[in-house]
């Protein structure tokens, strides 16, 4: 069986909104969209790089597809852009019944539809996606979570963990964290049963 791996680039106080552009998304009167590229550097892009290889499906939600769906299918010399052309594309909506990047396929159910794509493939990444994010975690369907932390912090905006978002879970380090030159960190965990609790620190 495959997994689902989300990947977020994500604040110290968990904010993953807008990090590719000004206008990326607006909602709620964020104001701090395009902050991912100052922390860009050879050696985190790598990184991001070597994920993108690794997929064999890739998973979005509505507002993440849009974006991507109006972009990628024009970058013609871009090598991410030719892995995402070819990948095997879905996005979770109850509304878009007919999408225009070719290779997509819509889906309506989370809990049946995006879970059968784990018979069907390795290895499927959500990248940004916050919504449908919420919905796997929800569901217990998030194997993997890829989170490239930034050094900034802005008080507003929509986080990854917010309030009554997901159910109780316990996660592991999948791999020691890794550090990049312009202050990002890589920190990988995968699914690992309920959490333990009720225990005092003292009596260890």
């Amino acid at each position: 069986m495959g997994i689902i791996s989300v990947d977020l680039f994500i604040t110290l106080d968990g904010v993953y909104q807008a990090p590719g552009g000004p206008d990326e998304d607006r909602e709620g009167g964020f104001e701090f969209g395009g902050w991912q590229a100052p922390y860009f550097d050879d050696e985190s892009g790598e990184a991001i790089g070597a994920g993108i290889d690794r997929m064999d499906a890739l998973l979005l939600g509505r507002k993440t597809y849009d974006i991507f769906a109006a972009f990628w299918p024009h970058q013609a010399d871009d090598p991410t852009a030719a892995t995402f052309n070819a990948l095997p594309k879905f996005v979770v909506s109850r509304s878009l019944t007919d999408p225009s990047w070719e290779g997509t396929t819509a889906l309506s159910d989370v809990a049946t539809e995006v879970r059968a794509l784990k018979d069907r493939f390795d290895e499927i990444h959500v990248i940004g996606s916050g919504d449908l994010t919420h919905s796997l975690l929800e569901a217990d369907l998030v194997d993997r979570l890829n989170l490239f932390l930034y050094p900034l912090t802005f008080g507003s905006g929509k986080r990854l963990f917010a309030d009554g978002t997901g159910a109780p879970a316990a996660f592991r380090l999948a791999q020691p964290p890794q550090a990049f030159p312009k202050g990002a960190v890589w920190l990988a965990y995968e699914r690992a049963g309920e959490p333990v609790t009720g225990i005092d620190i003292s009596q260890l």
